[in-house]
C-alpha cells in the first residue's frame, strides 16, 4: 500500500518541448536537492535537436532528487526530477552519478509546447503549503496540458524516503518570484533577482524592475556565460586529431540536409545584379524616423523583394505532401532566415511575413537575429517555414548553391555586395554588385516559375521603386 510519504513525491518527466522530438540533453540545473521550488519556477535548461529551452516545474515543493546530471541525454517521458509536495523536510543531497529511475509509461500522445515562455496567470502566486495530512492536489488542467501531463505518485523503487534528520541545517532561501521571460532578461543583463525589490502584484518582479536594477551600473555588467559546449565538446583529442560528438542541433541539421538533398530534386539558378540604388535606399531609410531604433540593412530590402516576388508568383510558395501525393499551395509566407549559432545552423522564421510593413519586418528581423545569437530560439520559431533566405555574403562569399530547408520549396542565397566595374547608361562605372542564387524543388517549381521569381527579386533590387509599383 502506498504510504503518505511516497504519495507526496511528484515526478517531473522530460516533456516534448518541440514537435516530434524524442530526447533532450540537460544543459544546466538551476536547483539542487533540498531547494524549495514554486509552481512555474524554471528548474533546468535543456537542449533539443532544435534549440535550448528552460523547463518550469508545475507544482510547489522541495526537490527530493535530480535523476540525471548535467550533460545527460534523456528520452522524452523519462522522469528527471522528484519533488516532495507535502512541504516536509528537505532530503540530503544525492550523488551526481546518473540515477536509475523506475520505468515510466510512455506518454500516450504529444502536444507541441513552447516551454520557458510564461505559464498560466495563477501560477505566479504562491500557494499555501500543505501539511502531510492534506491530500496532494494535482496541478491545474492548463498546466497539465502545457507540460504534457507530468507528475503523479511514484513507487518505492523510484524514490527512497529520507528521514527528516537528514535535512540540511539551514533551509535554502526563497527563490524570488518572476516569470521565465523576466528571469531570462535578468540573466542576460547580469542582474541578481535576489537583490531586486519587486513592484509587481503579489511580490512579482517585473521587466521594469530588472531594467531599473541594471540601469545604474551598466559598465559592471558581467560577461555573458559561455554557451554549454553540448555540440562542440571533444570526447577525445590528440596532437593529430580531435573527435567531436555529433548531437543536438548539428545532428538534426545534418540529418535534415541529407534528407532534403536526396529527396527533393534541387535546381539552382544564378543572377548578378547592380544593387547601387538599393544601397542608397538603405542609407536613406536609416535616417527615416519610422525606423528609429530599428536595424536597417540590405537583408531587409532583400527580404521584402522576395516577398513581393512571391506575391507576383504565388505558386512558388508550396510544399510537397508525399503521403497524400498532393501539392500544398500556401497562402501565407513564413520567411525563414538561416542563422549560424554556437550550437550550429538553425532556420527560425518570421510568421506571416507577407502581412508586415517594412518597419514591422525590420523589427522582426532584428528580434529573430538577436534571439538566435543568444541561443534562445524556441522550437516553434523554427517550425512551419515556407521559404528561406541564407546570407552567405556576410562571410565575404559571392554566392553558393543552397540546400532547401526540409518541407520548403525555395531558398535564396545572398552573396557579398562588392564595388565592381559595371556598364551603367552606356559607360563602365564602379557600381555595387551582388550575386543571388535560388534553389528550388523541381517537383513543385519548374524552370520558368523559378526563373521568374529570381528575376523579380533582381529587378526590385536594381530598381527598388518597384517595391511601390509592384505592391
Amino acid at each position: 500500500m502506498t504510504t503518505m510519504t511516497e504519495a507526496s513525491v511528484r515526478e517531473f518527466k522530460m516533456p516534448d518541448v518541440g514537435e516530434g522530438l524524442t530526447e533532450a540533453e540537460i544543459l544546466k540545473w538551476y536547483v539542487q536537492p533540498g531547494d524549495r521550488v514554486t509552481d512555474g519556477q524554471v528548474v533546468c535548461e535543456v537542449e533539443t535537436a532544435k534549440a535550448a529551452v528552460e523547463l518550469p516545474i508545475p507544482y510547489d515543493g522541495v526537490v527530493r532528487a535530480l535523476h540525471f546530471p548535467e550533460g545527460t541525454t534523456v528520452d522524452v517521458g523519462t522522469s528527471i526530477i522528484a519533488v516532495d509536495v507535502s512541504g516536509g523536510a528537505a532530503p540530503a543531497p544525492v550523488p551526481q552519478a546518473p540515477a536509475e529511475p523506475a520505468e515510466e509509461p510512455k506518454p500516450e500522445g504529444r502536444q507541441p509546447v513552447l516551454v520557458g515562455y510564461g505559464v498560466a496567470t495563477s501560477s505566479t502566486k504562491r500557494r499555501p503549503r500543505k501539511g502531510p495530512e492534506v491530500p496532494v492536489q494535482p496541478a491545474s488542467a492548463a498546466l497539465q496540458s502545457e507540460l504534457n501531463g507530468h507528475g503523479g505518485p511514484v513507487t518505492p523503487a523510484s524514490v527512497t524516503p529520507v528521514p527528516a534528520a537528514a535535512a540540511p541545517a539551514a533551509l535554502p532561501r526563497e527563490r524570488p518570484l518572476a516569470k521565465p521571460p523576466v528571469r531570462k532578461l535578468a540573466k542576460d543583463l547580469g542582474v541578481d533577482l535576489a537583490v531586486i525589490v519587486p513592484t509587481g502584484p503579489d511580490g512579482i518582479i517585473t521587466r521594469e524592475d530588472v531594467h531599473a536594477a541594471a540601469a545604474p551600473a551598466p559598465a559592471a555588467e558581467p560577461v555573458a556565460a559561455t554557451p554549454a559546449p553540448a555540440a562542440t565538446a571533444p570526447v577525445h583529442a590528440t596532437d593529430r586529431e580531435t573527435r567531436v560528438p555529433v548531437k543536438g542541433v548539428r545532428k538534426a541539421t545534418a540529418a535534415a540536409m541529407v534528407g532534403s538533398a536526396f529527396t527533393a530534386p534541387h535546381v539552382t539558378e544564378f543572377v548578378t545584379v547592380d544593387v547601387t540604388r538599393t544601397m542608397k535606399l538603405v542609407e536613406e531609410l536609416k535616417e527615416d524616423k519610422e525606423f528609429a531604433g530599428l536595424r536597417v540593412n540590405p537583408l531587409l530590402l532583400i527580404s521584402k523583394a522576395l516577398l513581393v516576388a512571391i506575391r507576383r508568383n504565388p505558386d512558388v510558395n508550396a510544399s510537397w505532401d508525399e503521403a497524400n501525393q498532393e501539392i500544398v499551395l500556401k497562402h501565407y509566407v513564413n520567411l525563414g532566415i538561416a542563422a549560424a549559432t554556437p550550437r550550429g545552423l538553425i532556420v527560425p522564421n518570421i510568421k506571416d511575413a507577407h502581412d508586415k510593413t517594412l518597419p514591422q519586418l525590420a523589427a522582426s528581423l532584428g528580434e529573430l537575429v538577436a534571439t538566435a545569437r543568444e541561443g534562445r530560439t524556441s522550437p516553434s520559431a523554427m517550425q512551419g517555414g515556407t521559404v528561406t533566405i541564407t546570407n552567405v555574403g556576410v562571410f565575404g562569399v559571392d554566392t553558393g548553391t543552397p540546400i532547401l530547408n526540409p518541407g520548403e520549396s525555395a531558398i535564396l542565397a545572398v552573396g557579398a555586395i562588392k564595388l565592381q566595374p559595371w556598364v551603367h547608361k552606356g559607360k563602365v562605372k564602379p557600381r555595387q554588385v551582388m550575386t543571388l542564387a535560388l534553389s528550388f524543388d523541381h517537383r513543385l517549381v519548374d524552370g520558368e516559375l523559378g526563373s521568374k521569381v529570381l528575376a523579380d527579386v533582381a529587378a526590385i533590387l536594381e530598381q527598388p521603386k518597384r517595391l511601390i509599383t509592384w505592391a
